[in-house]
């Protein structure tokens, strides 16, 4: 945790000096950085990420892929209740609650959506969609090294959802360390299709990102306070 606040500090640092520049675009007041960052993960995706999500598709029977996709999401709505109950959104907070519960007792500790099964809704949720509910705006857009599209607001939310993730407590450090990377290799895997069009489709991928991740997340936080 002590490295990522390194990373991230020298990050923020990063960011507020390509902000010093008059923009290009005043609504995306980072987008040399952001293009710098995007042009990195693309570039490490294309040599590295995609090749081996490529290979896992393609030569992993489908039920082994599910079983991944499964347990790491049975994880994931540990996280993903503890936001919607502080959303206040009891309901569904309970619902995550009880499916993590029966996914890991009866699905062979979350290998099987057994809730899903049951018509237990699954959700997904964060800490940055759980400061947007509260109000916080989301601030500039931000393309981070390796993880991503994000905001400033969302960035900023990073250090508690990776201390609300249930697998970074996992030991010993070798077994979290490769699930981790099974995890991101599992989650690469599952855009293949949608990446090959955007690579295909989209004249400026980055503009295309951007506004698509924008509008996603607008979406989510709306829907979020509508419950």
């Amino acid at each position: 945790m002590r490295n990522f606040n390194r990373v991230f500090s020298a990050l923020a640092i990063a960011i507020a000096v390509s902000g010093c520049a008059t923009p290009k675009n005043p609504d995306d007041p980072f987008e040399g950085f952001n293009r710098a960052m995007f042009t990195f993960n693309d570039k490490l995706d294309q040599v590295a990420l995609k090749p081996v999500a490529t290979v896992y598709r393609n030569v992993l029977p489908s039920f082994v892929q599910t079983a991944v996709y499964n347990f790491f999401g049975n994880i994931g709505d540990v996280w993903t209740a503890a936001n919607n109950l502080l959303q206040g959104r009891v309901e569904d907070g309970f619902t995550d609650v009880m499916r993590v519960a029966v996914n890991t007792t009866f699905g062979l500790g979350g290998l099987i959506d057994i809730g899903g099964e049951a018509g237990m809704q699954k959700h997904k949720q964060d800490f940055g969609i759980t400061l947007g509910v509260w109000g916080v705006d989301s601030g500039p857009f931000v393309m981070l090294p390796f993880l991503g599209a994000s905001t400033v607001r969302d960035t900023a939310a990073l250090p508690v959802d990776f201390q609300g993730d249930v697998w970074s407590y996992v030991s010993p450090i070798t077994t979290r360390n490769a699930g981790t990377v099974l995890r991101v290799i599992d989650q690469r895997a599952g855009v293949l299709d949608a990446s090959n069009l955007i690579e295909e489709a989209a004249l400026d991928r980055y503009e295309f990102i951007r506004d698509g991740f924008l509008q996603r997340r607008a979406g989510k936080i709306e829907n979020s306070k509508e419950r």
